[in-house]
């Protein structure tokens, strides 16, 4: 399996981003996460893209996130 690009922007206390962040361990898949809660330019980073919830992910360089946790799709976009 080639090494995906993986990027998860979270915020603290989010039931959501903690079962995602659970999920990419169980599929043994690297990620970077990027907390708005403790990095104001992270949450500009969200902002400036129109995106105002966590988790989002982005894979691959993918300009659209995938909002929320959404196993299957997620999971069909790293071809697991």
């Amino acid at each position: 399996m080639t090494e995906k690009s993986v990027i998860i922007y979270i915020s603290e206390n989010s039931k959501q981003c903690k079962n995602l962040l659970n999920q990419m361990e169980e599929w043994n898949v690297s990620y970077e996460t990027r907390n708005i809660t403790r990095n104001d330019e992270y949450k500009k980073e969200l902002q400036d893209m129109d995106l105002y919830g966590t988790p989002a992910t982005f894979i691959n360089n993918d300009p659209n996130a995938i909002l929320g946790f959404q196993k299957n799709k997620i999971k069909a976009s790293l071809k697991l």
